[in-house]
């Protein structure tokens, strides 16, 4: 998600008439991101970014904007909310939406589970009549509202000349899944005399058919304002006619007259860019004729008749294919022979030395892809201390005349910036040896390339690696820290001027180029960058990139510091080590890095509790049913001792899981399986066992890739290379088309075929048609999945609940296939 900027929101009702607004990221109504505050401005700027796993279902994609209020809860201005179904539309095309009013009915969401039952009843005096059992069972996912959800039900049965008096539920306390299990009675006809047969007479039948059931969910508020709708639903009784009794889930619903269509007031509008992908990933088996291909990518002569290099020259961005194949070749440990025969292809084909790398080639997206995943770890150790250090002192570093505020003096300004250029680039200089292996192996062979083409020049070797650990790396992390992980959010704007003053200076100091000061647009910024022409800072750069461009480097695990991984506040429960005392939650300050997982009571305390990574046994998702909390996950130690933690919420919850198994993946002691609840009142929940000891009762999650630095999933990138192949195949065919057209004719090229890079036509067609092939079967795969995931699927079900519009669509696309097929 690109959450850009929001306009024209409505002014604040006192003299100053600005705000200070933030904006969330909720799945439905689940916070899972939140940006900075923009303080005093109707039309904030947050230009930030947000990438998720999505780990559960949701209907709902919905964006909040608040304005802070420092003495009362933050007020709700307007949100944005994206059905999953419409994400489609908007796929990475900037767009503006407009902000909608947040009231109960636009809040409306969770599925309730009913079963109604219509029969007949003979009285004493023997006559019939019709009652309906209406079996209101459970409900699931319920707004929460101000922080509390007390639901109950009401049931109502309405008909054009009658209204039968609300029956209510008991409401349940504190859970927004509540389980009622109760059943209310209700007459539907009047009783008649029993020579009906057992049908409805006519005059029934029209009466049963206006009439609905129908059910509120409300939330029990103690507030003077009275309870809180949640959700209705609404339904006829004429459904009953061909059955006396429907079980069913459903979807809650706003109320009719819920969402007024009275003119709405202006309130802004807020602009996205959102980028949403679902893959169905089979099993690895399905993709070994896809995946052979494109990993012997790097064996193929040329290399642009391999598949990987194929799938750059289809794609409309060279970004999206860089993205899974380097995932895949990372994976598979065939990532520096790939890029090491398609920079030797692009060294070749570069005409002027100073150029290369330096377009948008393959090439250089795929090495930006590649330093960005191995080397998040690197930027973390080497830039984030002051990159943090920067943006908490707010030191001015303005150095253009024109932009320096009242009572600010340019040469202090100056020495501050100088000082922060000084230390981030003696500590990139110094970092040489955290380089990480990948990294080093990919910049020697960038720099053999290099030397080769360009024997006369010797600066070039230099170049060609600066170009990518300079340009590419290390001055885009320091203008935009949010973007690499190195700070939480975008930073405010005068932090972010002296960020980008340092970046372009770090850029300058490692391009090596021979007149420095001349490659500044900005008189100031050559003034200053006189400070820096002294010999010192080029050796320092040279032999920096000596040492991370050479194949032989020393082992640095010796002088490894501790690596800091994820931290964040988290609530725990206590883990029980002393033998009497309250085994209550706590919300503590949790880090973990590449040594050890350690909690204390904020930041920066000294550790109440540090667990040796090589301590932790299994880490896993905790049913909700142990304490009734949701996004808890458990840490199991030796001697079945178990730390049960709760995440904010269900992104952040899925993210510390897989972190904490990935740096404990390689435990010789790894347990097997475990309780997938909590031991409480004597026994454990889930399998009943009495004695606290006993192994658990359910195999552990598969593990992820015991290479520690990435957890990548293979089969998951090779069915993101398809979803592109498949996307792109009219240009597959085009390309073949092409490789028939240069084998048989020498004469000028064709126009449209002149975009494609075809070396060698004869082997580019025998690998087009081997990808063409495999793609054709997956897609068949995919197709009968589908048709017998449909045949499985029964509306009305937990899964489908009736109401839901994206299986709705999904019926009706099937049954416009099947009859296509017909």
């Amino acid at each position: 998600l690109s959450l850009g900027e929001a306009k024209n929101l409505p002014t604040y009702p006192g003299p100053n008439k600005m705000r200070d607004c933030y904006c969330t990221v909720n799945l439905d109504q689940e916070e899972v991101f939140r940006t900075k505050i923009v303080e005093k401005s109707l039309c904030p700027f947050y230009g930030e970014d947000f990438y998720c796993e999505i780990p559960r279902t949701f209907r709902h994609l919905s964006f909040y904007i608040f304005d802070r209020d420092v003495f009362r809860r933050d007020s709700i201005i307007g949100k944005v909310a994206i059905q999953k179904e419409d994400l489609q539309k908007y796929h990475n095309r900037d767009t503006w939406f407009q902000l909608q009013h947040v009231d109960a009915d636009s809040e409306v969401q969770g599925k309730v589970h009913l079963e109604l039952r219509l029969s007949e009843v003979i009285t004493d005096t023997g006559v019939v009549c019709h009652k309906l059992a209406t079996r209101v069972l459970e409900c699931q996912g319920l707004p929460i509202v101000n922080g509390q959800c007390d639901p109950y039900a009401t049931v109502t049965l309405a008909g054009p000349s009658r209204q039968s008096e609300a029956k209510k539920t008991k409401v349940k306390k504190k859970t927004n899944n509540p389980h009622f299990d109760e059943v209310f009675y209700f007459e539907v006809t009047r009783p008649s005399s029993y020579n009906k047969k057992s049908h409805f007479d006519i005059e029934d039948v029209d009466e049963v058919d206006k009439m609905e059931i129908r059910v509120d969910l409300w939330n029990a508020s103690n507030l003077k304002f009275g309870d809180e709708f949640l959700g209705e639903l609404r339904l006829p009784l004429k459904f009953l006619r061909q059955s006396s009794s429907y079980e069913a889930w459903y979807f809650l619903q706003p109320r009719d007259n819920g969402n007024k269509s009275l003119k709405p007031d202006d309130l802004g509008s807020l602009r996205l860019n959102v980028v949403y992908t679902e893959d169905h990933v089979f099993s690895s088996d399905y993709y070994s004729p896809l995946r052979d291909v494109l990993l012997k990518s790097a064996d193929v002569e040329p290399v642009s008749a391999s598949a990987a290099h194929i799938l750059g020259e289809v794609c409309r961005e060279k970004q999206e294919a860089a993205i899974p194949l380097v995932r895949l070749f990372l994976h598979y440990g065939r990532i520096v022979p790939f890029i090491s025969a398609i920079a030797n292809a692009e060294v070749k084909r570069t005409q002027d030395p100073n150029t290369i790398f330096r377009g948008n080639s393959l090439t250089s997206k795929c090495i930006d892809e590649t330093m960005k995943l191995a080397g998040m770890h690197y930027l973390q150790v080497t830039l984030k201390p002051i990159i943090d250090e920067i943006c908490q002192v707010h030191k001015p570093c303005e150095i253009d005349p024109v932009k320096l505020k009242d009572g600010e003096n340019l040469e202090n300004n100056r020495e501050n910036l100088r000082q922060y250029v000084d230390r981030i680039f003696t500590v990139i200089t110094k970092s040489g040896v955290s380089c990480p292996t990948v990294m080093c192996d990919i910049f020697f062979s960038l720099r053999e390339s290099a030397a080769k083409r360009s024997q006369g020049d010797l600066d070039v070797r230099y170049t060609a690696v600066s170009s990518f650990i300079f340009l590419r790396f290390f001055a885009p992390a320091i203008l935009s820290p949010n973007l690499f992980q190195l700070t939480p959010h975008h930073p405010d704007p005068q932090t972010s001027r002296t960020l980008t003053l340092i970046s372009k200076t770090i850029q300058t100091l490692g391009s090596l180029s021979k007149s420095k000061s001349a490659s500044f647009k900005e008189s100031y910024m050559a003034t200053f960058y006189d400070y820096f022409n002294e010999q010192k800072y080029a050796d320092a750069v040279k032999n920096f990139l000596d040492l991370i461009s050479s194949s032989g480097r020393r082992d640095h695990k010796s002088i490894e510091q501790p690596i800091l991984l994820k931290e964040g506040f988290m609530i725990k429960r206590a883990q029980g080590r002393k033998r009497f005392g309250m085994k209550n939650f706590k919300k503590r300050w949790f880090r973990l890095t590449n040594h050890e997982f350690t909690y204390q009571k904020s930041k920066g305390d000294h550790p109440l509790c540090s667990i040796p990574i090589e301590n932790i046994l299994a880490v896993e998702r905790l049913e909700e049913e142990s304490f009734k909390m949701k996004n808890m996950f458990q840490v199991i130690q030796p001697e079945r001792r178990v730390l049960y933690i709760q995440a904010n919420n269900c992104v952040e919850a899925k993210d510390w899981i897989d972190i904490l198994t990935k740096v404990s993946q390689c435990n010789k002691k790894r347990l097997t399986v475990y309780h997938p609840s909590a031991y409480l009142n004597g026994h454990w929940l889930c399998c009943k066992a009495t004695a606290d000891n006993t192994p658990g009762c359910t195999p552990c999650t598969g593990g992820l890739p015991a290479n520690i630095q990435l957890d990548i999933d293979g089969d998951r990138e090779t069915e993101r290379i398809y979803s592109l192949f498949n996307l792109y195949m009219p240009k597959l065919e085009k390309m073949q088309e092409a490789c028939g057209s240069k084998s048989v004719y020498d004469g000028p090229e064709e126009e449209e075929y002149s975009t494609f890079i075809i070396d060698d036509p004869k082997e580019t067609y025998k690998t087009l048609k081997l990808i063409i092939e495999g793609v054709g079967t997956l897609e068949q795969e995919h197709a009968q999945y589908k048709r017998d995931k449909f045949k499985k699927t029964k509306y009305g079900s937990q899964e489908h609940p009736i109401g839901d519009k994206s299986f709705q669509t999904y019926i009706r696309q099937q049954s416009e296939i099947s009859a296509h097929s017909i």
